[in-house]
């Protein structure tokens, strides 16, 4: 059945969505929870009854729900604001309002052939990262492993696809090559894509293997390999820890390979978003010099293209990591201009996890607004459960409550999501910092140095280290970092430094790190 919609057609049969007469790219779960709420328009569709429809009653959250309503209405044009086409009904459910025909596939079919046939042809890389995840060739001699191996690959799809800065193929696509014999350069020209992720699923005894490779579709090269054993005890739980990891590992490769990419270009050729991603290289150097190139990047950028959301929140997160690392030079014009950096990029993107969560840390952490700056942090993490940093304010967010081992989770998480990710510092810092709230001193200070080694010129990280040499007796140690930090910074006192902490901190821990200031020798 075609089920058509102001200037969309959802053709259940061929399960395809289609925009006038391109196919949209919509992830199974999604397209299933879209034609169900059509089918159903004419009455409210409750919570449960969609989690049994389309999760066949497996335990879900809410925010698994919500992630997939908010990539259909994102796919139809719609949001959770304007509700134009689903609408949300306070604790009843969700109804699909838009006028409905409905028409047989026949038309559809021979249109969408002869369009197939054309974009063969037609197809052109977008100008963002483009990603195909093939069927992983089940390795094993158990038929079973086939249906969790494209269960996963499934749920991999549907993961990259929550982030609006990958153009990512749907299954529908990639699974016509399952079980043929794959040209990666032939498949890269057809489905019009840079990048594409393979892999395989090997059983033995109570035990499973995924290995996965990312390859650069045009060149033939490979870009990243890894495999990952578990235990096959709770398949579902497994295929969600796959998943996980697969995807935290993939984000931080497709961003150094798209800036690598850029960074090959001759000036002259550069448009808007290749200045973002060679700004984004600048950001990731952690330096004062290349701080103030990525801000510079970012102004280029919209200069060219004064839509683009992501190099607005890049920008806002360029004065942040100013303040993170202590290059201010004009705090109150610094303030100023992360506002309105921050201020635009919402304006023109609400529902980018990446623009969401770094516009949402510098709200916090530089303006001190914090309840509307976490706000924004955890709507990025709604939208995109495996964006790791996103862990990293929700942790800070819980220490300020009080809610240390729950921070401690958060920043756990977020280094399993990214072990590889650039902020990893930053989750290190977290953990040590947990560690020292919770008296575990000699924990928090292994995590505290490995930070430390990471990232050098983070001093947060160094003040961990100290704050938990000072209170497990290693006061020497803890002066000799003390005198450093006080060279680094020499305006520093205490007196002015702990009403700064106390809108992190409980006055609990706010005395705890007192206490260890004075321990370490930092001026009062």
């Amino acid at each position: 059945m075609r089920y058509l919609f102001e200037n969309y057609e959802l053709d259940s049969g061929r399960r395809e969505l289609s925009r006038d007469t391109n196919v949209v790219a919509l992830a199974p779960q999604t397209f299933d929870l879209l034609d169900y709420l059509i089918r159903n328009r004419e009455r409210v569709v409750g919570k449960d009854e969609l989690i049994t429809a389309i999760w066949k009653g497996r335990c879900v959250s809410d925010g698994a729900l919500t992630t997939r309503l908010n990539a259909a209405r994102s796919a139809i044009g719609d949001s959770g604001e304007r509700q134009r086409l689903i609408k949300t009904l306070a604790r009843k459910g969700y109804r699909f309002i838009g006028t409905v025909q409905e028409a047989d596939r026949a038309p559809t079919m021979a249109v969408n052939e002869s369009q197939r046939e054309t974009a063969k042809t037609a197809l052109t890389l977008p100008d963002k990262p483009s990603l195909a995840v093939l069927p992983f060739t089940n390795l094993s001699s158990d038929p079973e492993q086939e249906y969790f191996a494209d269960g996963m690959v499934e749920d991999i799809i549907t993961g990259l696809s929550r982030s609006k800065s990958l153009f990512v193929i749907a299954r529908q696509s990639t699974f016509s090559y399952k079980s043929k014999p794959i040209d990666i350069r032939q498949v890269g020209r057809e489905l019009g894509v840079r990048y594409v992720l393979e892999g395989s699923v090997r059983k033995f005894g109570d035990r499973v293997r995924i290995s996965g490779q990312l390859i650069e579709a045009t060149t033939g090269a490979h870009l990243w390999a890894d495999r990952f054993d578990s235990q096959l005890s709770d398949i579902f739980d497994l295929q969600d820890q796959v998943t996980s990891s697969v995807i935290g590992a993939l984000f931080p490769q497709l961003e150094r390979a798209e800036i690598a990419r850029a960074k090959r270009k001759p000036t002259e050729n550069l448009q808007a978003y290749d200045y973002y991603l060679r700004a984004l290289s600048s950001f990731y150097q952690f330096s004062r010099e290349q701080n103030i190139e990525a801000l510079r990047l970012t102004r280029l950028a919209v200069e060219i293209d004064p839509e683009l959301a992501a190099a607005y929140a890049l920008g806002a997160y360029c004065c942040l990591q100013r303040k993170v690392f202590g290059w201010t030079v004009d705090a109150d014009q610094e303030r100023d201009e992360t506002r309105g950096l921050a201020r635009r990029a919402i304006e023109l993107d609400k529902e980018d996890p990446t623009v969401l969560v770094r516009v949402g840390q510098a709200i916090a952490a530089v303006l001190y607004e914090l309840d509307e700056g976490i706000t924004l942090v955890c709507q990025a993490h709604e939208l995109n459960p495996n964006l790791a940093v996103a862990r990293y304010t929700i942790g800070w967010d819980h220490i300020r409550r009080g809610n240390v081992e729950e921070a401690l989770r958060q920043f756990h998480a977020g280094v399993r999501l990214s072990p590889m990710d650039p902020f990893l510092f930053l989750m290190q810092t977290g953990i040590a910092c947990a560690h020292f709230l919770t008296d575990q001193y000699e924990d928090g200070a292994s995590w505290a140095k490995s930070a430390v080694l990471h990232r050098p010129n983070y001093l947060i990280a160094q003040f961990i280290l100290a704050a938990c040499h000072a209170l497990s007796g290693r006061v020497e140690d803890a002066r000799i970092i003390g005198a450093r930090l006080t060279e680094a910074r020499p305006a520093v006192r205490v007196s002015a430094l702990v009403p700064k902490l106390a809108r992190i901190y409980t006055p609990e821990h706010l005395e705890k790190i007192a206490r260890a200031c004075r321990i370490m020798g930092l001026p009062s």
